[in-house]
């Protein structure tokens, strides 16, 4: 059984597949209707409106409705486009057992506890027919596929057949037979009002107990039942009788539902007894069977064209097929192999003939899994998989020569046992057996050679003389001749592997993942799927064409992917050849689609740069749409994207985004929106282009920034046109902000006059020294009730700089070799240069002038229509007939050999602003592979990667703390002008060789730093504050991986402080465990003492250890262990204590050597050397099994393997890592 898809939900009670789309519908216990789509495995919606379980439901064929029926006795018929519940048929008086639509007439036939079965007309939403008969409740009733017939199930042990020939006759129409039919069927019962609607044409009698479910035959004249007398029954009727065939036998609890294979002859079932089982239906015996631990199967349903099947359970719906549908075929050069039918085929794509090449001998049921074919010898591998992996097999044929198409040779066969079998040389082949031992076979199937390898569960053809050996987690390129390992690629679990025509890529494939590389094995790309991948091909050109379920894809070597087109049922790429996709489908037909191809060769002459094909399909191809722009936005070519676009909106930002402001600024006058024209007014400004930057300030109306413009670039002129318009817009400030830009003191004195503020125009008069308007204010004060104010004796003149030179050219930029598109565009299009177009536009142009009211919308202020400048006046020249440029190069006399050479930038370049450079955070993670690097450079999640890989590292909380203060002190920060954000500096460490791409970052953190920590954490273990010394300790462990050193000294002592770091960590966490230990019982007494004494062992300072022996000692010696005690005693004295500790432990030495035996027995041996398990806390001996922490290398039992390390918290327990790096010299060859 191969499970498609798999829901969690409530008790599924019915099931119902749509019969175009990817749809299933299940009715739940409690009483939620869901729909399913089955292919993108998503939940599309929920119908709630039943009250109690919902037990029937079917999708009507044609029309978007569905059908449900519950124990709330309602039947209700749904549309799920509207998502609502149309009408409620209401008549039955207990639970709806089932209910189904006919597949022609608008009819639905329901059965309920109520002991009836009803026939509904959904159009008229009246009850058409009751049908009664059965005297206990009806479990499930259904219409023939084909005939006038109905079959119900009952609780009564009976299985009744129904003719409704009547109902049709009376309901439908009289039928093309007329009164001829009647004539034929004379023994129709006749009631007292003519024919009656549906008789009982059969009563199937046989089951013990009550009928669950029946089922009629797509096309034979055959039903099947099953019973909660556990068995399932088959029945052949015909126009006069029925009666019983046979019994299947099996299942052992009640059968709850059970059908046909519509394709094949076989029969499901399933039961309470939590199975499926499939039944041959000539032989009636099992086949296969399913079966699910926890959960009781309630309802089976086939899908009406498809080769699946859905079955619901106690705690969902599983949708599965019984076999694989996938062909098994092999391409070589023109000529497709394929197996059908037990036939092994050829197909010629050049000629398009088809022919039968060799009959496959054994009739075995399962289908050919794949095949491998051998051009050299003509020869073929045919391997098949049962449903125990372990009893599968492969067939070696030679293939004819010369066959009739007609009649094909059956060749004798060599047939063995294997997993796999695939050629790796003209003469050898590769077969995977049951023990997973890759042996090497010749063409008369014998064994020339075995390889042992580990952990393979499958091979592939890598080319010749080498495999590809799959495991779980990756696939290794395997050297059979030199029996090595090449190379390896993590992907896990890989179906299947397709190489490029020339071998230089492959593209192994797994369920939802595609990973592509080249011939020597190095992962180029991965690609994500939601969907199940189906198959490949390779282009001519290097793109890899795959399948998903419902697409045809293509995938770049660099990783960009996209859809090429639906599909409506999954294929099998066998070739692409310039638009045509060959193919086989499900029902192993060769096919041919038709592709669009343009998209992908479009992308890969991009990534080729080949950017005459690029200009080409520019020009010529059909290439529009959102993803292309994207696309060309993300590659940095938005100067291409240009010429796809012509909506003015997205040209705009496209413009923009390259700095094509000539683009800009005529996407920006088609769209006048005010946005647009900050927009672009901001990048011109970044660009230097104040000539535009002047206009789009106009468009709107920021007389502000445009009076600032003016000030920096020295236009004086116009800044007195800008005062002059402030005054006209009654714009005090900014009037006055005008004249202090210009310097007009005069201007800034009558304004302030006509505000009323005569004592800031008496001092602003005065300051600058204007008699006149001084006297005239002084008059105007009553010097009885107002002050005069005093004149600042020191107070300086207010006068800006007088410009040096006036700006009257756009700031230059640095000249860049113009693009290939910018050159090739511009060519097609004959325009003339960006800047002189600009220059052109901005100097020539009426709007793009100063005066029109239009621009300006003097209007809208009040001065009405044109009554202000006109564009001569704010221009600030005369313009008529010509004259106010008299150039005066009439009379030039030039010598006519002159040449004047090109114009820089005419053609070949322009002016562009440059673009942006790497950061020296991304320099600093290209250069280095410590992870305290990529912390500084603030790239976390490549520098959690490297932990992990390094050291082992899964869970990061305890690093959040380090990284942030690594972080912190990264980079220098420093005010250049007040007001603008801080400026920041990289240090390096390698400043004097750094430059620009070659930096690393200065590190903070250096060892003897680590090494003066360690010593505050002895000072807290010695003061016995275990908990802040482990914290200490755990800190300086933690801080190693983030060092940097630079020589092998500074490594050793580096490991040997983690070392350190985890014998004290080990210790006092023990010690703290042991004082927490209950100590009531003499159990808990010993395991006291075995703990204090594993204590001793630990490779801790002298004077840590001496309080170690001190507790261990008196522990002993207090449960009479005098002879352990006694060595306690000795280790101690040895160390040289205080005289006081000396003189105590020799009396205890004394009293212990008096009596030298030990009363209790303990898990402790001190002459047996042993390492100590971090989270058990016992003693793993020399020899015995032990997983190690890769940061720590603290020691665990192996049923810790795969936990977090208790000493780190931080690493995962038994991990393979590369090891610990932290200086540069450990990463050179």
């Amino acid at each position: 059984m191969l499970t498609k898809f798999e829901t969690k939900s409530a008790r599924v009670k019915g099931l119902s597949f749509h019969s175009k789309r990817p749809w299933v519908l299940t009715s739940l216990h409690n009483g939620i209707i869901q729909l399913w789509d089955y292919r993108m495995c998503t939940l599309i919606d929920k119908f709630d409106e039943h009250d109690g379980p919902v037990r029937g439901v079917c999708f009507h064929g044609q029309q978007p409705l569905f059908v449900s029926g519950g124990d709330d006795y309602k039947i209700k018929v749904w549309n799920y486009k509207q998502r609502r519940c149309l009408f409620t048929l209401l008549g039955h008086l207990d639970y709806i057992r089932t209910t189904v639509f006919h597949h022609e007439y608008p009819w639905i036939l329901s059965a309920s506890d109520d002991q009836t079965i009803r026939i509904w007309n959904w159009q008229s939403r009246n009850c058409a027919c009751v049908l009664t008969g059965h005297s206990h409740y009806v479990m499930s009733a259904t219409f023939h596929p084909s005939e006038d017939l109905i079959a119900s199930a009952s609780l009564d042990q009976t299985v009744r057949v129904w003719d409704m020939s009547g109902l049709r006759k009376k309901n439908i129409s009289p039928g093309a037979g007329g009164l001829d039919d009647h004539v034929r069927n004379p023994n129709q019962q006749i009631d007292l009002f003519g024919t009656s609607d549906a008789i009982v044409k059969h009563v199937l009698e046989g089951h013990d107990r009550g009928v669950n479910w029946v089922s009629f035959h797509p096309n034979l004249p055959l039903i099947v039942s099953g019973a909660d007398d556990r068995q399932i029954k088959l029945w052949r009727m015909n126009e006069a009788k029925a009666w019983e065939v046979d019994t299947c036998r099996g299942h052992y609890n009640n059968v709850s539902c059970v059908l046909f294979h519509p394709r094949q002859e076989l029969i499901l079932s399933n039961s309470e007894d939590k199975s499926i089982r499939v039944w041959d239906m000539s032989k009636r015996t099992g086949v296969q069977t399913f079966r699910r631990e926890n959960d009781r199967f309630w309802v089976l349903q086939a899908h009406p064209t498809l080769n699946i099947f859905a079955a619901g359970h106690d705690s969902g719906m599983v949708i599965f097929k019984l076999e694989r549908e996938r062909p098994a075929y092999a391409v070589h050069n023109n000529i497709l192999y394929y197996v059908k039918d037990r036939y092994l085929r050829k197909l010629d794509f050049t000629t398009s003939k088809d022919t039968a090449v060799m009959q496959l001998r054994g009739g075995s049921r399962m289908p050919v899994y794949s095949m491998s074919y051998n051009p050299a010898e003509n020869g073929v591998l045919i391997c098949t998989k049962t449903s125990n992996v372990e009893n599968s097999t492969y067939d070696l044929y030679a293939i004819p020569k010369n066959s009739d198409s007609q009649n094909p040779d059956a060749p004798e066969g060599k047939r063995s046992s294997g997993l796999t079998a695939v050629w790796v040389a003209r003469n050898r082949f590769a077969v995977l057996d049951r023990s997973h031992t890759i042996v090497i076979k010749n063409l008369k199937n014998e064994i020339t050679k075995k390889i042992q390898v580990s952990d393979c569960d499958d091979i592939f053809y890598a080319g010749t003389g080498c495999l590809l050996l799959r495991n779980a987690e990756s696939v290794t390129l395997y050297d059979v001749q030199q029996k090595r390992s090449l190379a390896n690629v993590k992907i896990a679990k890989v179906k299947y592997v397709v190489w490029s025509g020339d071998m230089s890529h492959v593209a192994l494939l797994s369920k939802h993942v595609i990973a592509i590389c080249n011939r020597k094995f190095d992962n180029l790309c991965t690609i994500h799927e939601n969907i199940r991948v189906k198959s490949g091909a390779w282009d001519e050109s290097g793109v890899f064409v795959y399948t998903t379920s419902n697409h045809i894809k293509y995938a770049l070597t660099n990783g960009d992917h996209g859809i090429i087109r639906t599909l409506d049922l999954p294929i099998y790429i066998t070739r692409i050849k310039g638009t045509k996709v060959y193919c086989l489908d499900r029902e192993v037909r060769p096919r041919v689609l038709e592709i669009d191809p343009t998209e992908f060769q479009f992308k890969l002459a991009l990534v080729n740069r080949k950017y005459d094909e690029v200009l080409h399909m520019v020009r010529s191809a059909n290439l529009v749409g959102q993803s292309i722009i994207a696309y060309l936005q993300k590659k940095g070519y938005p100067e291409v994207a240009l010429h796809f676009v012509k909506d003015e909106k997205t040209r705009f930002g496209l413009a923009l985004e390259c700095g094509n402001l000539e683009i800009a600024l005529e996407a920006a006058r088609a769209l006048d929106d005010k946005e647009c024209w900050e927009s672009l007014g901001e990048i011109a400004l970044l660009q230097g282009n104040h000539q535009i930057v002047e206009m789009a300030y106009q468009r709107t109306k920021n007389f502000d920034k445009l009076s600032f413009l003016y000030l920096i670039t020295g236009n004086l002129e116009k800044m007195r046109k800008m005062m002059k318009i402030a005054e006209i817009r009654k714009d005090t400030s900014g009037h006055f902000q005008n004249a202090l830009y210009l310097g007009d003191v005069s201007e800034r004195v009558k304004l302030l006059k006509q505000c009323g503020q005569k004592s800031l125009a008496y001092l602003t008069a005065a300051t600058h020294n204007l008699e006149e308007e001084t006297e005239e204010l002084k008059g105007q004060f009553d010097l009885e009730k107002e002050k005069l104010p005093d004149v600042y004796p020191g107070a300086m003149l207010l006068q800006p700089p007088v410009p040096v030179s006036r700006q009257e050219t756009n700031w230059p930029l640095l000249t860049v070799q113009k693009g290939f598109f910018e050159g090739a565009m511009k060519t097609k299009s004959g325009k003339g240069g960006a800047q002189a177009k600009m220059a052109l536009e901005v100097d020539d142009t009426e709007t793009a002038g100063w005066g029109d009211d239009d621009d300006l919308r003097l209007d809208d202020d009040g001065l009405g229509g044109g009554g202000g400048f006109d564009d001569e006046a704010l221009v600030g020249g005369d313009t008529e007939d010509g004259a106010g440029w008299d150039v005066g190069d009439e009379d030039l006399e030039l010598p006519p050999d002159l040449d004047a050479g090109r114009v820089a930038g005419e053609d070949e370049g322009y002016y562009v602003p440059p673009s942006k450079g790497t950061t020296q955070q991304q320099v600093w993670c290209n250069n280095s592979q410590l992870p305290v690097d990529h912390v500084l450079a603030g790239s976390f999640e490549t520098a959690t990667r490297l932990l992990h890989d390094q050291v082992g590292v899964v869970s990061f909380d305890v690093y959040k703390q380090l990284f942030l203060q690594t972080y912190s002190r990264s980079r220098t920060s420093y005010v250049a002008l007040p007001s603008l954000p801080p400026l920041f500096g990289c240090p390096h460490r390698n400043w004097k060789e750094a430059g620009v791409k070659h930096g690393v970052p200065a590190v903070g953190l250096k060892l003897n730093d680590l090494v003066e920590r360690l010593q505050t954490a002895y000072q807290f273990t010695t003061q016995g504050k275990f908990a802040d010394a482990i914290d200490r300790f755990r800190s300086i462990l933690l801080s190693v991986p983030l060092l940097v050193v630079n020589n092998k000294q500074e490594v050793t002592e580096a490991q040997q402080l983690i070392e350190i770091c985890r014998e004290y960590i080990v210790g006092l966490t023990m010690e703290n465990k042991r004082k927490e230990l209950p100590k009531n019982t003499l159990e808990q007494q010993k395991r006291l003492c075995e703990m204090a004494a594993y204590f001793t062992h630990s490779n801790v300072q002298p004077v840590h250890l001496i309080l170690t022996l001190r507790t261990a000692q008196n522990l002993f010696f207090k449960l009479k262990n005098f002879k352990t005690a006694a060595t306690f005693a000795r280790r101690l004295l040895e160390l040289g204590p205080r005289p006081d500790v000396a003189q105590q432990t020799r009396k205890i030495l004394q009293a212990c050597e008096k009596n030298p035996t030990d009363l209790h027995e303990l898990k402790y041996d001190e002459h047996n050397p042993f390492d100590m398990c971090a989270a058990s806390y016992v003693p793993i001996y020399r020899g015995k099994p032990v997983v190690k922490c890769p940061l720590s290398g603290a020691c665990y039992l192996p049923e810790f393997k795969g936990q977090v390390c208790r000493v780190t918290q931080a690493t995962e327990i038994g991990k393979d890592c590369i090891g610990l790096r932290i200086s540069p010299i450990q990463f050179r060859s």
